[in-house]
């Protein structure tokens, strides 16, 4: 899963891309309004964390223009303010959750996650196909009951696939999903990453649909 940081304080910003990254999330940052606009209207994001004291522009206009231009990623707002006034004005700019600084991370990523799993139609923590589960709070992969282990980039391919189960994805959407801005792009790693899936996990965990990208089915619907 792929995150966006819009933080201006560098020690807080670099902090919050340590943790999340630890966690398992590509993440691209930014230091102001004007960039965090940018990215978040021209890149693919699971999810934004938006502080609303932005320099050049605040965090409540750049969350109003990107509902404006139809950007519908969930958004986490991040600020000092605390009063009910600005969470409301938050929630109503479209934000979709909101956190006041000073905060747990370990918080923080467990809404984070929430809004990955509501905006992809999952209400469960555990993500589930056939005998393959993943936790997404413990970041434990198992099938049939036994741990498998997974290379944090494996790992972040079977959870987007399974966070969007039943849908075919195109590899552009992985590559734009689970790495962060500077990958190359060109790469070859997705295929290489779907095949040693296969391999842990059982041949037929991902459908490859020729043309058009992969697919991850419940066993009994999965077709080759």
């Amino acid at each position: 899963m792929r995150v966006l940081i819009v933080e201006d304080e560098p020690n807080l910003r670099n902090q919050l891309q340590a943790t999340l990254e630890g966690a398992g999330y590509a993440v691209d940052t930014a230091s102001d309004g004007e960039e965090g606009h940018y990215l978040g209207s021209t890149e693919a994001y699971d999810a934004i964390i938006l502080d609303l004291g932005l320099p050049e522009i605040d965090g409540l206009t750049v969350l109003d223009r990107w509902r404006k231009e139809g950007r519908t990623m969930p958004v986490l707002v991040l600020t000092a303010r605390d009063s009910w006034s600005d969470k409301v004005a938050g929630l109503d700019a479209g934000a979709d959750d909101y956190v006041a600084k000073p905060f747990q991370s370990e918080e923080l990523i467990a809404r984070l996650r929430a809004l990955i799993r509501r905006a992809s139609g999952n209400a469960s923590a555990e993500l589930i196909a056939g005998d393959i589960r993943l936790d997404t709070r413990s970041g434990k992969v198992t099938k049939a009951g036994e741990p498998v282990k997974l290379t944090a980039q494996e790992y972040k391919l079977l959870s987007y696939l399974l966070h969007h189960k039943g849908k075919v994805v195109s590899r552009t959407e992985l590559i734009e999903h689970i790495y962060d801005q500077d990958f190359d792009r060109d790469s070859n790693t997705i295929e290489v990453f779907v095949t040693r899936i296969r391999k842990k996990l059982g041949a037929d965990v991902i459908t490859t649909i020729r043309g058009l990208g992969y697919s991850l089915d419940e066993p009994s619907e999965a077709s080759v």
